[in-house]
């Protein structure tokens, strides 16, 4: 798959995963597909857990409430720095966003599924501080998003989505120029 057809085929898969576990080697790969995103100021506010250890993983999951991924046999924990960049702006946001993206797209490629569950994380209840406990993460860093990674058991929903006139144009907003 090259990679306009990785970006358009990847959906956000919420569905069970196989058993097969996720080789370190394809771990790696990811991490570094995320560790090779752009980085406002090149500040790296972004630092990244892969979790492949059930025992981990179980403790992660007891802490994340409503339920997600129970079956996923690794995941990815993303950290943030929050550190002013430029003119005392901090693009930590942009960051793991990109980060994420490209991990993403790395784990499709590769053959496997995930979903980007960040709301459930850093929503009022701070599951991503109990989570950041677990991994022993140090104060200075934010947990923010669990990726899980693993052979999807089903097809990921394929979203409806509004037409390309509706959201992109050419030289100005609204027209139907192509």
């Amino acid at each position: 798959m090259n990679t306009i057809e990785t970006i358009l085929n990847r959906h956000s898969y919420r569905g069970k995963f196989t058993d097969t576990p996720v080789p370190r080697e394809d771990l790696k790969t990811i991490l570094e597909a995320g560790l090779a995103a752009p980085s406002g100021c090149n500040k790296q506010t972004t630092s990244l857990i892969a979790v492949d250890d059930p025992e981990v993983l179980q403790k992660l999951r007891a802490v994340i409430d409503p339920p997600v991924a129970e079956t996923a046999p690794a995941a990815i924990c993303v950290l943030t720095q929050r550190i002013n960049a430029y003119r005392d702006r901090c693009f930590a946001v942009q960051d793991y966003a990109a980060a994420i993206e490209n991990m993403l797209l790395a784990i499709v490629a590769l053959g496997y599924q995930s979903c980007w569950y960040e709301g459930h994380i850093t929503d009022l209840d701070r599951i991503g501080d109990k989570m950041a406990e677990i991994l022993g993460v140090p104060d200075g860093y934010e947990l923010v998003c669990f990726l899980p990674v693993g052979v999807a058991e089903g097809e990921p929903a394929v979203p409806r989505k509004k037409p390309f006139a509706e959201r992109a144009w050419f030289n100005r907003f609204g027209t139907s120029e192509t």
